[in-house]
C-alpha cells in the first residue's frame, strides 16, 4: 500500500545556519575590537550591530521556516520591482557612499544594501516564471523576461559600482536558465558573451586594472594596491596548522583592512589555523549538500529552482570570498555569507535558509506499507 507523507524537514539546516551566524558574531568581535575601540571608543560596536542583525535574522528565519513557500509565488513580480526601486535609490540623496562606491541606502539609523535583496528576488522570479511552464526556457523569446530582469539588476549594480555582485548575478542568471531547461545552443549564445564581458569591464576601469596588477604580483605595490592581499596571506600563513588562538590575531591591529568583513576568513585562518578553516568549510559544505539534497527531492519544478537558486547564491559567494582571501583571484569586495559583518546580507541569507527548510518540510515522500 502506498501513502503520501509530509516530511518533518531537515532541521540541521537551521542548526548549521544559526551556528555559522553566531560564530560570525564571535569572529567579528575578535577581528574588529581593536579598530572599534580606537575609532569609535567601543570595542563591541561591530559585534553588537551583527548580534542585532542576527536576532532580526533569527525572527525572519523562524517566520520563513513556517510560512508556506508556495505562497511566495504571488510576490514574484512585486519583489523584483521593489528591489529595482531600492537599487535606484542608491543613486539618490539617501544613498550612502563608502570608499568611492554607493552600495547602500541609509534612512535614519537603518542601512540597507539593496543588491543583497535583489539576488533572492531574482531567484524567486526565475523559479516562478520558469517553474510554472518549463517549456519557456526552450526558446530565446521565452527566456527573454529572465534576461531582461537579470540585465536590469546587473546594470544597476554595476553602476554603483559593484563588479563582484554583478559577476555573481551573471553566474546566478546562467545557472537558473540552465536548470530551467534552456537548450544548449541558446545557453552558449548567452553564456559566452557574458563571460567575455568580464575582462572588458576590468579593462574599462583603471582601478580594476590596478587590482588585477596587484593580484598578479602584489609585491610590486606592497603599500598600495597589493597591501591588502599581502596582509591577508600573512594572516593565513602565520596561523599555521592550529592557529594562534581565539582573540590573538595580530593582523587585526589595523594591518589587514576590512578584517571584520570581506577578509574575516583571513582572521579565522590566523586564529584557528589550517585545521580550523577546514573544519569551517566542512560545516559549510554539509550545509550546501543538504540544500542540494532538498532541491533534488523537491515536489515540483518551482521548488526545485527555488532551492537550487538559494544554494547557488550561497555557494558562489563562499567560493569567491575564499578565492579572494587566498589570492587565487583579484580582490572583489564580496563578504563571506552568514559570517562577515553586514546586517542586510545576514538577515536575507537567514531568511532564505528558512525558505529552504520550509521546502524540505513541505516536500512529499512516498512510503510503502505492507
Amino acid at each position: 500500500m502506498l501513502a503520501l507523507n509530509k516530511k518533518k524537514g531537515d532541521k540541521w539546516i537551521l542548526v548549521i545556519v544559526i551556528f555559522l551566524a553566531l560564530f560570525g558574531v564571535l569572529m567579528i568581535y575578535s577581528a574588529s575590537k581593536y579598530t572599534a575601540e580606537k575609532d569609535l571608543n567601543n570595542k563591541y560596536y561591530y559585534a553588537t550591530k551583527q548580534l542585532i542583525g542576527f536576532l532580526v535574522g533569527l525572527v525572519f528565519m523562524i517566520f520563513t521556516s513556517f510560512f508556506d513557500y508556495r505562497k511566495y509565488k504571488k510576490l514574484y513580480i512585486i519583489l523584483p520591482i521593489i528591489s529595482a526601486v531600492l537599487l535606484v535609490l542608491v543613486f539618490t540623496p539617501v544613498g550612502q557612499e563608502s570608499y568611492g562606491a554607493k552600495r547602500w541606502i541609509k534612512i535614519g539609523s537603518l542601512t540597507i544594501q539593496p543588491s543583497e535583496i535583489a539576488k533572492f528576488s531574482f531567484v524567486l522570479f526565475c523559479s516562478v516564471y520558469l517553474g510554472g511552464k518549463p517549456e519557456k526556457a526552450t526558446s530565446f523569446l521565452g527566456i527573454l523576461p529572465v534576461l531582461s530582469v537579470g540585465g536590469i539588476f546587473c546594470l544597476l549594480i554595476m553602476l554603483e559600482p559593484n563588479m563582484s555582485i554583478t559577476v555573481c548575478f551573471g553566474i546566478l542568471m546562467l545557472v537558473m536558465i540552465y536548470l530551467g531547461g534552456m537548450k544548449k545552443k541558446f545557453f552558449y549564445i548567452i553564456a559566452i558573451p557574458l563571460l567575455l564581458s568580464v575582462p572588458l569591464l576590468i579593462i574599462l576601469e583603471p582601478y580594476r586594472m590596478k587590482r588585477l596588477s596587484a593580484f598578479i604580483n602584489p609585491w610590486n605595490s606592497p603599500k598600495g594596491e597589493g597591501y591588502q592581499l599581502i596582509q591577508s596571506l600573512y594572516a593565513l600563513g602565520s596561523g599555521g596548522w592550529f592557529g594562534v588562538g581565539l582573540f590573538n590575531s595580530r593582523q587585526k591591529y589595523k594591518f589587514l583592512p576590512f578584517s571584520e568583513s570581506d577578509f574575516i576568513l583571513s582572521v579565522i585562518g590566523e586564529e584557528f589555523g589550517f585545521v580550523g578553516v577546514i573544519l569551517l568549510f566542512t560545516i559549510i559544505f554539509i550545509l550546501i549538500i543538504k540544500g542540494l539534497k532538498i532541491a533534488s527531492k523537491s515536489r515540483d519544478f518551482y521548488s526545485f529552482l527555488l532551492s537550487s537558486g538559494i544554494v547557488c547564491v550561497f555557494f558562489v559567494q563562499v567560493v569567491v570570498n575564499a578565492l579572494v582571501v587566498t589570492g587565487s583571484i583579484p580582490p572583489t569586495g564580496l563578504p563571506l555569507p552568514l559570517i562577515s559583518c553586514g546586517n542586510t546580507s545576514l538577515i536575507v541569507f537567514m531568511g532564505a535558509f528558512g525558505v529552504l527548510y520550509n521546502v524540505s518540510k513541505n516536500s512529499d515522500e512516498l512510503t510503502i506499507y505492507s
